[in-house]
């Protein structure tokens, strides 16, 4: 067991190189030296083992099942039909479970093993796709609005989201050198790091870029966030910024909450390079690094005032703020099927359950999927497919001569769930946990299915059958699922055991409140019932379930981050 802390493992590592070569060549073992597991974090891989068999494995005394999860850093999600094809090939030949989307845009493949670590990075290199900076103390993955609407808005809103990413790269070279093989070059290993420093960021730091009316990226989530303004004509004239906000806690401690972030002014396109490193590098030099669970940019705006911190960006980014703009989010979820941009070019959503795309148990979502991205290869043009925020599919771009094949390979292969499946079913989420991420407490991917079927039924015994409503599911409190900013939610406890959050909005605007704690499934169920029937029978005109629990007292949402953003801002 390491003796060191994450803060010492990052200044002695060499900038990111620590021991991993000797690591990996290592045959006695899976795993990697205990250092190295934090620092393979910051070339976009986890070291996990299988949790299912870790018990029978201990009293067999053999080591855990080591297998590690890759992630893809792919800021907005957006990869080429002949690049889709490539990570099919490294998802079939290197992982287990196929390919999946997570809630950042990126594709996470899972179970590859040590011996093949690095074959797996280089053929995802070899797809003009890398994985550095995915994960660790760093900028992550860019989330950006998957717009099927406003196609040259968001175009441009892609390109800028993409080189902000490039801008946010660490300096590092240990990346190209471990997994790619180059030589190393002068000041290997002292590289300067002018936006990270030698300790990086006191934790993740994440971003996202939101087009109006579609909150997708749920952009109050996020470190930083960039919400679009278009003039009347349709033009991007800048972006109102927001800051602070975050998803992870720890149960029962007062000391970590989620949080909603602050909306704090108006810049034009220019800017967003100087606004976000700015905030980045404030971070870095007033972020907690003694507390670690303290250390996100949530809790160094709490603790050192909002406009401390806003003062302090407009000076190291000699730029001030405007007065921000006003916005008008409708929704924070999908819309599937077809739609046609303001380019004239054709876009389709689907659905994809927990974003786990794989061929199993009858479904051939994964040869569905190859067998279109081959189809738009072969036509060229200028096809995209863009993975969304809430874990489905689009595939975009596409005139109308294309559109009857692809409907006809979607049907073929099972893809149109979309078409069928109940409001609840479309828009749910639920995060990996077991038996996979060692983090989790109880189950959520894999729980998500069975679970929405028993709440359909509660739905269905009050005429809900057709109720648009938002359901997240997390393993554990850390919310890559976004729960706290769902209608219900539940956030793992222990096995079969839940936290109840209920009230936020539909717009991820307003985080939701716990409700009931550590209650088991036959409860979660028994509990939601009356409610249900209160909502039928108490409920204003289109009113949304979230609202309608905090209209009616049912949870309270107080002032320690759950609360609706400033009402002159929203249109």
């Amino acid at each position: 067991m390491s003796t060191h802390s994450v803060e010492d493992i990052k200044r002695q590592s060499g900038r990111l190189r620590g021991t991993l070569l000797a690591s990996l060549a290592n045959p006695v073992t899976g795993a990697l030296a205990e250092d190295d597991q934090t620092l393979i974090k910051y070339h976009g891989s986890y070291q996990q083992d299988d949790r299912d068999v870790r018990d029978e494995r201990r009293r067999q005394k053999l080591e855990p099942d080591h297998a590690f999860m890759i992630r893809t850093r792919t800021p907005g999600g957006v990869v080429t039909p002949a690049q889709w094809l490539k990570l099919d090939a490294i998802a079939t030949t290197y992982a287990e479970r196929g390919l999946r989307i997570t809630t950042r845009q990126a594709f996470q493949f899972h179970g590859v093993i040590k011996r093949d670590l690095k074959a797996t990075m280089q053929a995802i290199n070899a797809a003009l796709i890398d994985t550095l900076a995915a994960c660790g103390d760093v900028n992550r993955n860019i989330a950006v609005a998957a717009n099927p609407y406003l196609s040259r808005v968001h175009a441009a809103v892609q390109a800028q989201a993409e080189a902000l990413s490039k801008h946010l790269l660490p300096n590092s070279r240990a990346y190209y050198e471990i997994w790619l093989d180059e030589d190393k070059i002068g000041g290997s290993g002292e590289e300067d790091e002018p936006i990270y420093g030698a300790t990086y960021l006191p934790r993740k730091f994440k971003i996202g870029f939101a087009v109006p009316p579609s909150n997708d990226v749920d952009v109050f989530a996020q470190d930083l966030g960039f919400i679009a303004v278009l003039g009347d004509d349709g033009t991007l004239l800048g972006y109102n910024v927001s800051i602070g906000g975050g998803m992870g806690a720890t149960h029962g401690d007062a000391e970590t909450y989620p949080r909603i972030a602050d909306v704090i002014g108006f810049v034009s396109p220019e800017h967003v390079i100087a606004i976000a490193e700015a905030v980045v590098t404030t971070q870095r030099d007033w972020g907690n690094r003694e507390v670690r669970k303290r250390a996100r940019l949530k809790y160094t705006i709490d603790d050192r005032g909002l406009g401390n911190f806003m003062t302090e960006v407009e000076r190291r980014s000699g730029v001030s703020f405007s007065e921000a703009q006003a916005f008008d989010f409708a929704h924070n979820a999908d819309r599937f099927g077809w739609q046609q941009g303001d380019d004239g070019l054709w876009h389709l959503t689907l659905r994809i359950v927990s974003g786990r795309i794989w061929d199993r148990d009858g479904v051939r979502h994964l040869s569905g999927l190859r067998r279109i991205a081959a189809r738009l290869d072969a036509d060229g043009g200028a096809p995209e497919f863009r993975l969304t925020p809430n874990q489905n599919l689009l595939i975009a771009n596409l005139d109308d001569s294309q559109r009857a094949s692809i409907d006809r390979l979607v049907v073929e292969y099972g893809l149109d769930t979309h078409v069928s499946a109940s409001p609840l079913r479309k828009t749910a989420l639920a995060c990996v946990a077991l038996p996979t991420c060692g983090l989790a407490m109880a189950e959520a991917e894999r729980y998500l299915p069975e679970f929405v079927d028993r709440l359909e039924q509660r739905l269905a015994k009050h005429g809900l059958d057709s109720n648009d409503l938002h359901l997240r599911i997390s393993g554990c409190p850390n919310g890559c699922s976004r729960p706290y900013l769902a209608e219900i939610a539940l956030v793992g406890k222990a096995p079969g055991r839940y936290n109840l959050m209920l009230g936020a909005d539909h717009r991820g605007q307003r985080l939701n409140t716990l409700y009931r704690e550590n209650i088991d499934e036959t409860t979660i169920l028994d509990t939601l019932d009356p409610l249900f029937g209160r909502y039928v029978a108490e409920r204003i005109d289109d009113e949304r379930f979230g609202d309608f629990v905090v209209r009616a007292g049912i949870v309270s949402i107080d002032s320690t981050g759950s609360r609706t953003l400033p009402l002159e801002l929203i249109a």
